[in-house]
């Protein structure tokens, strides 16, 4: 399994309420097209206007590659995407024309069972 923690911003705070509200409420058709791009587990946390992806992929997956397969699966997930694109800009520190942005990973702790 793939772990990758990704970051975009909400244009403004106006649009935090509208973000929720769709993703209370994600279209099966986006569902559908998480699953057959070989994501396990999605989630997405808010703070202000900055949103953090942190997805779990099979093992080989790649979530820039599964996005792109995923909007041309159905015109459904391509309404999605653009819809979601009208609310979002890429956070501070994106490359030219990168939209979710991979953050770096600069600690980890994993606990451990003792030895004895």
């Amino acid at each position: 399994m793939t772990r990758q923690v990704l970051a975009i911003d909400l244009k403004d705070e106006s649009m935090v309420q509208t973000y929720r509200e769709h993703h209370r409420r994600v279209w099966p058709e986006v569902l559908d097209s998480l699953r057959a791009a070989g994501v396990i587990e999605m989630q997405i946390y808010l703070l202000g206007c900055r949103l953090v992806m942190i997805a779990e992929l099979q093992d080989g997956a790649d979530l820039r590659q599964a996005f792109e397969t995923r909007i041309a699966s159905h015109p459904r997930v391509a309404a999605w995407e653009t819809l979601m694109m009208s609310l979002q800009q890429p956070a501070p520190g994106a490359a030219p024309g990168e939209w979710w942005t991979a953050m770096e990973s600069v600690f980890e702790f994993r606990d451990s069972p003792a030895r004895g």
